[in-house]
């Protein structure tokens, strides 16, 4: 997904100049057709899980063969999707996910016409300074893999929020080219090191072995964020007239939802379910 994202956005300045040339109808279908052949054959080179293939979790050593008498994983076994909802965790991480996503999604929809727009820059421009916000996206990225697994992932992504917020202060009161390349460099950081990061967490709290209904479950809360954000700053861009209302309102949400990731600590399982 993140490479993905990584690719939509280096090719944006692409995007716009077919648009501009060709038309949305045309760019649309092209799209679609490079999505396809694309996109198909790399599904088929995606891989479910380690131990499918004779391998394990990167840094975990292999379990040592367990005696017919042992109960398997029975003072670790991972919680079920019903136990992580009972945990404060599971609602502060989903609140904190969906919080991020209230910027990252009004940026990805009115960013290039609020720099176009409202900061006056052309749409080639405002494209180029998404190409940069994408690349310093892979770079955030790079980051999360060196520091992820030695510091606290809860405490790295709300320093993430803290700078979505700033980085989102900055595009919507932007006076200058320095802080609208500042703001691209900072949220595209933020994004690519606090995105992984969401899954990483909840695959940290509660194993692997119910992720998939854990982060299905915590979807209905984070489409909230999803799409709420590209809502307010739109409408409160059709009542004022412009972006800087909507992005102040998302940049203070995402300052607040910091605070979720703060109080989300790791979980206990049940006393009685942890054997």
């Amino acid at each position: 997904m993140s490479f993905a994202l990584a690719l939509g956005g280096i090719s944006l300045p692409l995007v716009a100049w077919s648009l501009q040339t060709f038309g949305w109808r045309a760019t649309a279908f092209s799209s679609g057709v490079i999505a396809v052949v694309v996109g198909l054959p790399l599904a088929f080179v995606m891989r479910r899980r380690p131990e499918d293939h004779g391998e394990v979790m990167d840094g975990i050593a292999a379990p040592a063969p367990e005696s017919k008498h042992d109960s398997p994983r029975a003072s670790s076994r991972d919680f079920t999707a019903r136990e992580a909802l009972r945990t404060p965790a599971f609602w502060l991480l989903s609140l904190g996910h969906g919080f991020a996503l209230f910027v990252v999604h009004a940026v990805t929809v009115h960013s290039i016409t609020h720099m176009n727009q409202g900061l006056g820059y052309s749409i080639a421009q405002a494209s180029l300074v998404y190409t940069l916000l994408t690349v310093s996206q892979v770079g955030g990225v790079l980051i999360g893999w060196a520091i992820g697994d030695r510091y606290d992932k809860r405490l790295i992504a709300a320093a993430c929020m803290l700078a979505h917020m700033t980085a989102l202060l900055l595009l919507t009161y932007a006076v200058n080219v320095p802080m609208v390349l500042a703001f691209a460099v900072l949220h595209g950081a933020a994004w690519g090191l606090r995105g992984p990061f969401m899954q990483a967490l909840r695959a940290d709290y509660f194993g692997r072995s119910a992720i998939g209904m854990i982060l299905g479950l915590s979807f209905m809360i984070i489409v909230i964020g999803q799409i709420g954000g590209p809502m307010v700053a739109g409408i409160a861009a059709d009542i004022t007239g412009n972006y800087r209302a909507g992005f102040t309102i998302l940049a203070l949400l995402a300052g607040l939802g910091s605070l979720f990731f703060i109080l989300a600590k790791r979980p206990r399982l049940p006393a009685a379910a942890a054997g």
